[in-house]
């Protein structure tokens, strides 16, 4: 069963960390490219980092500095480690893997990030 599940969501006070995990199933993950979006209430799904599969990185403004994309292909996982977060950063996160030679785009089921005092 092709799948990602997304977990490491949950309630930080402003200027704490969290480490989100993507663990994924039923295909070839090594050769996908990986992703993280977040979706704030009331606003459209939006990229926050990519992973290629050679291991390049890109980050939105928003978070460069602060978040870190990795993945491990021997556990099938990709991670974001957020640092410094922001009451912004809000927001349903989403681990997405898209191989475009395959025409595959799948998605998990999101993880709740709050940053709250």
């Amino acid at each position: 069963q092709v799948q990602l599940v997304e977990s490491g969501g949950g309630l930080v006070q402003p200027g704490g960390s969290l480490r989100l995990s993507c663990a994924a199933s039923g295909f070839t993950f090594s050769s996908y490219t990986m992703s993280w979006y977040r979706q704030a209430p009331g606003k459209e799904r939006a990229l926050v980092a990519i992973i290629t599969s050679t291991g390049t990185t890109t980050f939105v403004d928003s978070v460069k500095g602060r978040f870190t994309i990795s993945r491990d292909n021997a556990k099938n996982t990709a991670y974001l480690q957020m640092n410094s977060l922001k009451p912004e950063d809000t927001a349903v996160y989403y681990c997405n893997a898209v191989n475009w030679v395959k025409n595959a785009n799948i998605w998990g089921q999101g993880t709740q990030v709050t940053v709250s005092s």
